[in-house]
């Protein structure tokens, strides 16, 4: 508000004086046209125009350094919500600490309440290369660098799905490697919390998809929670089903896609590092039903 109001008056001088020559000095009969006096150079008038304008620079630039220090250095409240963030190509990875969670692609945070406010810290890596976290709406910019933590904080004051992107270049799925965050109200983020702490559902009717899914590849890169699955190369897939989304927010989450992305990714993500598995029918339909039980 302190720079719009410097920035209106500048304007409304500017557009006073600029509407006060343009009628008072209008050309008005052709017949009578004589040129202007020509007055070349002023020393006054030179200096005041650089001189005020290099002051009110100044003291813009001033400002900003200071509501920027500010934000920089604003002390964590207790009750902030920490997150690990790791960067793969071609999804994301996020790790509650203290919550003892771990889930991919969408991230679950609390709606921050001005009075009391609980905001969400960031701390960014890189599992590969270059990636940059980008949610318009949150935050400016943060960049996800192999071997260097990056932090950064958002406090979303609405509930609601924050879409962003990432904005570094990493590859032929860059444009695909997709954000969303839940801001959710403090009722609504307890109940996602104490769903994500729970193990993996066990569930009899699907016992056929969990063992063929055991005995193949997938455990080299997936974990599931309360079984022998323990890779760390893909997501998280202990509650696959409660996303809303797969494939790092490509495609919606349902079984169709679901099945398809299992069989064949390049099918909906070109360029994917998920290897094409191409099961058996009978094997990718069970595992298909598996993972859809995994809320």
């Amino acid at each position: 508000m302190f720079v719009l109001s410097i920035t209106a008056v500048i304007f409304v001088i500017v557009a006073g004086l600029l509407t006060y020559a343009l009628i008072r000095y209008r050309h008005r009969n052709l017949l009578t046209y004589n040129e202007p006096t020509q007055i070349y150079g002023s020393n006054q008038i030179e200096l005041a125009w650089t001189v005020i304008p290099a002051l009110i620079v100044v003291m813009l630039f001033l400002t900003a350094s200071r509501v920027i220090l500010a934000t920089q250095d604003a002390k964590k409240p207790t009750d902030a919500v920490d997150v690990v963030v790791v960067g793969h190509q071609f999804w994301w990875e996020y790790r509650y600490p203290k919550l003892g969670i771990v889930t991919a692609n969408e991230l679950h945070v609390p709606v921050s309440d001005p009075a009391h406010p609980t905001p969400t810290y960031l701390e960014m890596s890189s599992a590969d290369l270059d990636h940059s976290f980008w949610v318009p709406r949150l935050a400016g910019k943060m960049d996800l660098i192999p071997n260097r933590v990056n932090t950064m904080w958002i406090d979303p004051e609405a509930p609601g799905l924050y879409l962003g992107q990432c904005a570094q270049y990493c590859g032929v799925q860059h444009a695909k490697m997709l954000l969303r965050v839940y801001a959710d109200s403090p009722k609504e983020f307890a109940a996602w919390v104490a769903q994500q702490q729970k193990p993996a559902v066990e569930d009899p009717a699907v016992a056929e998809g969990r063992a063929a899914f055991l005995r193949n590849a997938c455990v080299n890169c997936h974990t599931i929670s309360g079984t022998p699955a323990n890779g760390r190369f893909g997501p998280d897939l202990t509650h696959l089903a409660s996303r809303d989304t797969i494939a790092s927010g490509a495609v919606e989450n349902n079984p169709t896609n679901l099945k398809q992305w299992i069989d064949n990714p390049d099918s909906l993500k070109p360029g994917s590092l998920m290897p094409a598995m191409h099961l058996n029918d009978h094997d990718l339909n069970a595992i298909t039903a598996y993972l859809t039980t995994l809320h």
